[in-house]
């Protein structure tokens, strides 16, 4: 098991248990199998982003309070190192740059896409904006039914509690993404 394996099932079950939800309960206001969630409190399992984002929405908790590490000393995240939580259905990694101070909503990530299949994202809690900084390569991106081509240094903002989409269209592409709730 990874520290962050073990990060995600502690809080996955300070979480579940905080809201008051059984495992079943859980599972089934998120869409996956009582099964995963057993197995990710108990820190297996290798999450996707999209199973940790509906476990995320079905609480309405932000998605980092997974993954943070609750540091609070300077952060430096070098490029090098890699890590991230991968999609299970498109090239694509997110990496928690920044977690959202104590009651406030705002993540930010390090995106790391290849082309190939999109990032498809459901909607998120009500109130989510998605901001995205492209850095390299290519992208289309935002709204699921009309994304926006990203160059670098092109800034979009959408709402993120909408179907939304990261499709990379060239190698190496790298986006900074900031996700904030109200």
């Amino acid at each position: 098991m990874t520290t962050l394996s073990l990060r995600i099932g502690a809080a996955l079950r300070r979480e579940r248990e905080a809201h008051a939800l059984s495992v079943s309960e859980l599972a089934r206001q998120a869409g996956v199998s009582k099964a995963t969630v057993s197995q990710l409190e108990s820190g297996g399992g290798n999450p996707s982003v999209e199973t940790l984002w509906a476990l995320a929405t079905a609480m309405d908790i932000p998605f980092s309070t997974f993954v943070d590490d609750g540091a609070h000393a300077p952060t430096l995240v070098r490029a090098a190192d890699g890590g991230g939580i991968r999609s299970a259905s498109a090239p694509y990694l997110a990496t928690l740059l920044s977690a959202s101070p104590h009651r406030a909503r705002r993540d930010i990530y390090l995106i790391t896409a290849e082309p190939g299949e999109p990032r498809r994202s459901a909607p998120h809690s009500p109130g989510t904006i998605e901001h995205v900084i492209l850095a390299s390569g290519a992208a289309r991106v935002g709204p699921a039914g009309e994304p926006f081509t990203l160059s670098p240094g092109d800034y979009l903002s959408y709402p993120g509690d909408a179907p939304h989409v990261f499709e990379a269209l060239v190698p190496g592409t790298r986006a900074v993404l900031i996700s904030e709730s109200r």
